[in-house]
């Protein structure tokens, strides 16, 4: 049952975007930036984690859970740090994430060459 409630989360989130895409003029880039706004909203209101204790990867993998996944980690931050705590909370929270994908991102330009488009 975790396995559907995943697969239907994370669908639902890909369908928006697709319609999104389809039917508006957004950018595809505007796009994901707007669902990374909206994880940050939802998550600063309490609203996401029910989300993610429902869904779990359905909510949490898509990029409204990174948006979350910041909220969270600036809102600890604050509890322990204070004020600072809005600076370095949301980096702190996703440096793990932050860190593979620039890894990935170096490994695979090693790896493999680049080509021209024409």
């Amino acid at each position: 049952m975790d396995y559907l409630k995943a697969f239907l989360v994370g669908g639902a989130f890909c369908l928006i975007g697709q319609i999104l895409i389809d039917k508006t003029k957004l950018t595809p880039a505007r796009i994901l930036v707007s669902y990374v706004v909206i994880g940050v909203f939802l998550g600063a209101i309490g609203v996401y984690e029910k989300l993610v204790d429902f869904a779990g990867a359905g909510a949490s993998v898509p990029l409204t859970g990174f948006g979350y996944l910041l909220s969270k980690g600036v809102r600890e931050a604050i509890d322990q740090q204070g004020f600072l705590g809005i600076f370095t909370g949301g980096l702190k929270a996703a440096a793990g994430g932050i860190t593979a994908a620039v890894f990935i991102g170096l490994l695979v330009g090693l790896i493999f060459k680049d080509k021209d488009k024409s």
